[in-house]
């Protein structure tokens, strides 16, 4: 089985899958295609909100207090968003004949794939974003990082279709 992973900042369209799948059809073994979708955390948002509206009290904002219910219900709608994304994305490549599967994560991108990528024996590695051309250049963006943490080959494709990310990325 030839494993493939996929980390996209949102869901695969038609064309995103197509091109995925193209790239491996001359591998005559069985392949497997994981998708894995980086969502937002919601309690890191908020802390990161509040540290910026303390950082402004100089200004005379009055702080604000974060209630724990409404940063749990903010956390599920980013997940019901991620987990919508990533059944979008196991769809248009099992739409294709491709086996595949999927998950996301609040957690570090680049971390969550390691974890991935050991836990499913990845041959493979693809990272689909939008263009990021100053973290490009700069080597900062996903796929220089996960070339320097993986020991699988790491591909770069930019997507086809530009639709909101999921939790706001």
């Amino acid at each position: 089985m030839y494993n493939v992973i996929v980390l996209a900042e949102q869901a695969l369209t038609a064309a995103d899958a197509d091109e995925v799948a193209s790239l491996h059809s001359a591998i005559e073994d069985q392949r497997h295609y994981h998708v894995l979708i980086p969502c937002d955390n919601a309690a890191v948002r908020v802390e990161t909100a509040l540290g910026s509206l303390a950082a402004s009290e100089v200004l005379a904002v009055p702080p604000v207090a974060a209630n724990q219910a409404d940063v749990e219900r903010a956390q599920a709608e980013i997940e019901a968003e991620a987990q919508n994304a990533v059944a979008t994305s196991v769809s248009a490549l099992r739409a294709l004949g491709a086996e595949a599967s999927g998950g996301f994560s609040s957690q570090d991108p680049i971390e969550s794939l390691e974890h991935v990528a050991r836990e499913q024996f990845a041959d493979e590695v693809i990272v689909l974003t939008r263009p990021h051309v100053v973290q490009e250049f700069l080597h900062l963006d996903w796929s220089s990082k996960a070339r320097r943490r993986l020991g699988v080959p790491v591909l770069h494709l930019v997507e086809h279709e530009a639709s909101p990310p999921v939790g706001g990325r």
